[in-house]
């Protein structure tokens, strides 16, 4: 085949019919991973790559040598303190993975340590470089240590299918326990006694169904829950006050909430509240009550208090607020946190308890007519809680960051509201955040609607600039203001980044989220599309090039159909590109789970209609389409490699213009390469992609 000609993908056309309409798939074949053809298209998809992208190799080059020159190689986290141990994670230059260490905890405050030195007394617990060898992908995927601290959990993925080998780890003696549970998903959880684990296995869906009780130095594992309900996921998990285990079962809308006595594993646990559809709630636990934070009639979430007899007797503490979503409750012996968004930004609400002498309710009752929220200084940040694991503590560990400021810790304390930062993860090359700017702009979409734009970029970059626009819109997760080193490799090229916060996404409360599922779910694309219109027209951007993964992918492809003018350039990225086929075969994973975001086109011939006129694969018409580098991964069992290819292949013989490219990743899932150097790789092939587009 020559160099410059691109594969072409076989045709075998396959006919299936849908509430009496009837589509022909070309490339329905490319989904049999095991026929050799497959294999051999992908490959050649990926030679043709290389060709076609040769010339960038120096630019990639250099921009590898940024990244890894901006990164401290050998650092470490901030130790966070859980019983008699802080416990830490080290990176050490020329290696892939981290190392997960602890030392005793000798006082309350977190040790210092040096990035490359190590500490009297340290352990380590975890050695991910030791663990993968010579393996081309690895993966951790549960690290949890006993209450006592003498025993870890870990299980471990050399795929990138996410399908997880369990094992125990003495940590006195060293010894790997000879107990080894194969094929378990993320997660699990310890009684409090240590002597039980449990965890959770996927159906053929990739859905997490079941939940087992593991004793160790046993071989027959207990079957404690089974979800028969093809639209939920259950996860089991332990109280910051090692108090109860909670088993959590949830759809898109609809949560069910179950807690056992951690003391006593071989339990039965208890209901909660019974599942009601479309009302979600969550449990934490605050000593001598739970609280309960839930939608029931309160579309941004309340927060409620209950009794431990009667965790389903809701009694309101914190009511709705339209300007208000609550995200998550943090529950201590003494405070408790409130983690909110509000305006499109992330926020800290901190209950603190009174002295004690009253009774549990109006311990509450007064925490919340006490509370304050924590002020933060820049127009546009992220903050959260982060590394609490201590039930008992004066602090509160949170993690901060902005566009300009690399991820920080504090600690908070609450006796004296003194923010302590403890780390800025450094940013060597002389990087200075005051060479940078960021701002917030609002598009006007297609209804009316003001949708947010982030955008940052360097005071002395020229103004309209060529821009990379990146966009998620879906499972109401937002894309925060936050910070990325191999952003600055375009920053510093002059090169603006923006974000725009689509409907779909999370970012403006629950109602931005209804309002992009669904059959909403268009107003997911037009928002990109305004967004993109508005930079260029207020003279912000010249040349865009839009950027998404995963459901933002399905958003790439979709844009691109919606208006292919408005870009120079598309990176799709393990992107959801022939929704309507996947949501339509009940077999795939996760299909039944998804039809509560995207609707039923199966059985709803309504939303089978609605979902064809936007799905990328069904919409690729004979317009000029600008350049498209998709990249995936043929482990992934999320977003299935043949998505994208499919979509490549229809483009390739569809559409005008491109190139359109295909980069697949033989041995990795759904997040890529896993090793650090790997993954900074991968990017930097990427953005060099990018700066060519922005740039030519």
């Amino acid at each position: 085949m020559s160099s410059n000609m691109p594969p072409v993908a076989k045709k075998i056309p396959t006919e299936r019919t849908h509430h009496g309409d009837t589509v022909i798939d070309e490339y329905a074949w490319l989904a049999d991973k095991d026929d050799p053809d497959t294999k051999a298209y992908l490959e050649a998809e990926n030679e043709f790559l290389k060709q076609h992208t040769a010339h960038l190799a120096d630019l990639q080059e250099q921009v590898f040598q940024e990244i890894k020159g901006r990164t401290q190689e050998t650092d470490l986290s901030v130790p966070s303190r859980k019983g008699d141990w802080w416990y830490f994670s080290r990176t050490e230059e020329g290696k892939q993975y981290a190392v997960s260490c602890r030392v005793p905890a000798d006082s309350d405050a977190p040790p210092q340590i040096t990035p490359g030195e190590r500490l009297d007394r340290e352990q380590v617990i975890l050695d991910g470089n030791e663990l993968a060898g010579d393996s081309p992908f690895f993966s951790v995927g549960t690290s949890a240590v006993t209450p006592d601290g003498t025993m870890l959990a870990f299980s471990t993925d050399f795929k990138g299918d996410e399908r997880f080998t369990l094992r125990f780890k003495n940590l006195e003696t060293g010894e790997v326990l000879p107990d080894e549970i194969t094929d378990i998903f993320y997660g699990g959880a310890w009684s409090a006694d240590g002597s039980t684990f449990f965890y959770t296995r996927v159906d053929d869906a990739w859905r997490p169904y079941q939940v087992y009780r593991h004793t160790l130095g046993t071989q027959e594992d207990v079957l404690v829950y089974e979800e028969s309900d093809e639209r939920y996921w259950v996860g089991i998990g332990l109280t910051r006050s090692e108090r109860y285990l909670v088993l959590a079962a949830g759809s898109k809308i609809t949560s069910e909430v179950r807690v056992l006595d951690a003391t006593d594993p071989a339990g039965e646990f208890q209901v909660v509240r019974p599942r009601t559809t479309g009302v979600e709630y969550s449990v934490e636990h605050a000593g001598d009550f739970f609280y309960v934070l839930h939608n029931e009639n309160a579309e941004n979430f309340e927060l409620a208090t209950a009794p431990l007899d009667a965790p389903g007797t809701w009694t309101p503490l914190i009511a709705h607020r339209e300007d208000t979503r609550l995200l998550e409750i943090d529950a201590f012996s003494d405070h408790a946190v409130v983690h909110f968004r509000r305006d499109g930004l992330t926020g800290l609400r901190v209950l603190p308890y009174p002295a004690a002498g009253q009774g549990w309710r109006e311990r509450a009752e007064a925490a919340e007519r006490n509370a304050y929220e924590i002020d933060f200084p820049e127009p546009l940040y992220d903050v959260g809680p982060a590394g609490n694991p201590m039930f008992t503590t004066t602090r509160l560990r949170l993690a901060y960051t902005s566009m300009v400021t690399p991820p920080s810790v504090y600690d908070y304390e609450l006796d004296t509201h003194e923010l302590i930062l403890l780390r800025r993860r450094p940013v060597l090359g002389g990087y200075d955040p005051e060479d940078y700017e960021q701002f917030r702009e609002w598009a006007t979409a297609e209804d009316g609607t003001k949708v947010p734009i982030s955008i940052v970029k360097r005071k002395d970059a020229a103004r309209p600039a060529p821009t990379l626009l990146y966009g998620y819109g879906s499972y109401e997760t937002s894309i925060d203001p936050g910070f990325s080193v191999p952003r600055l490799s375009l920053l510093d090229r002059g090169f603006v980044f923006a974000v725009a916060h689509v409907r779909g996404g999370g970012e403006m409360g629950r109602r931005w989220y209804e309002e992009g599922k669904l059959t909403r779910k268009r107003n997911t694309f037009t928002d990109f599309v305004a967004a993109a219109r508005h930079l260029k027209a207020s003279g912000w951007s010249e040349r865009i090039i839009a950027r998404g993964g995963s459901a933002g992918g399905l958003l790439m492809g979709a844009v691109t159909n919606l208006a292919p003018e408005e870009f120079a350039g598309v990176v799709a990225e393990v992107p959801f590109v022939d929704a309507l086929n996947t949501i339509l075969d009940p077999s795939l994973p996760l299909t039944v789970i998804e039809w509560d975001e995207w609707g039923d086109p199966l059985h709803d011939p309504d939303v089978y209609a609605y979902m064809k006129s936007y799905t990328p694969y069904e919409n690729v018409d004979g317009r000029p389409y600008p350049p498209i580098l998709a990249i995936t991964s043929l482990n992934d069992t999320r977003v299935l490699y043949h998505e994208p290819a499919k979509w490549i292949a229809r483009l390739r013989a569809t559409a005008r213009g491109g190139p359109f490219l295909l980069k697949t990743e033989m041995g990795a899932g759904h997040g890529g390469r896993s090793g650090r150097y790997d993954a900074w790789r991968e990017e930097a092939f990427a953005l060099s992609w990018i700066i060519e587009r922005g740039t030519s």
